[in-house]
């Protein structure tokens, strides 16, 4: 029986450390769907890569020599480029970490996090995904929906939710939980689940993390 082909995810690699980049490139090199195609010691190294080797994946530490990581995603945010980046950092400062997703970033790992939780976030980026580590989600939403400029509006209109899907986006976007989201609502924490699975369908979303950024997008 002949083995399913997996779909190579080609990945650059943009951290000062050499030492760290090495045993990150020997770690994915054991994983039969990635190949690390490049990489950058600093900022201004990513930009030739990108343009020269598109990667389907970036892994960008946000501490970097002459170019950090912010300035970089910066650079990028108007070109929009092919490549998804994955912010890889050391750094747990949330607002650093939220600049970043405002910036264009797909997701957020921590570099103390294990093995397993980085090739799953890979994965989860390159099919269109957005990820942010467990331990930063919260902290991160929050600071995204601080920075929201009050009764601003995004360019597009939230399609075909009603008023209550949107009062609930908007408290999810907010960093409520389903059980405060139902107390505040005089609701059932049931009825809060089925109009979020409603809201998934309807923006084509698959968990809470993307409706919140989809909440905060859209000024809910």
């Amino acid at each position: 029986m002949q083995e399913t082909a997996h779909k190579v995810i080609r990945i650059a690699l943009a951290d000062e450390h050499t030492l760290f980049r090495a045993g990150l490139r020997r770690l994915l090199a054991s994983e039969p769907d990635f190949e690390v195609v490049a990489e950058s010691p600093g900022g201004h190294d990513v930009f030739p890569v990108l343009e020269s080797v598109h990667p389907d994946i970036l892994l960008l530490d946000l501490q970097m020599p002459g170019i950090d990581g912010l300035e970089v995603l910066r650079e990028l945010h108007n070109s929009a480029p092919d490549t998804r980046i994955l912010v890889l950092t050391a750094s747990e400062n949330e607002q650093d970490l939220a600049q970043a997703m405002k910036l264009g970033a797909c997701g957020v790992v921590l570099k103390t996090s294990g093995t397993e939780l980085l090739m799953q976030a890979i994965r989860k980026v390159s099919e269109g995904e957005i990820w942010l580590d467990g331990r930063v989600t919260a902290n991160v939403i929050r600071q995204l929906a601080d920075s929201r400029q009050p009764g601003a509006r995004g360019s597009t209109e939230p399609g075909g939710l009603t008023p209550r899907e949107r009062e609930i986006a908007a408290l999810v976007g907010q960093g409520f939980k389903y059980r405060e989201i139902a107390e505040m609502l005089s609701i059932s924490e049931q009825t809060v689940k089925n109009h979020l699975r409603n809201m998934f369908h309807k923006l084509g979303v698959s968990d809470r993390l993307q409706l919140a950024l989809y909440a905060i997008h859209h000024n809910l």
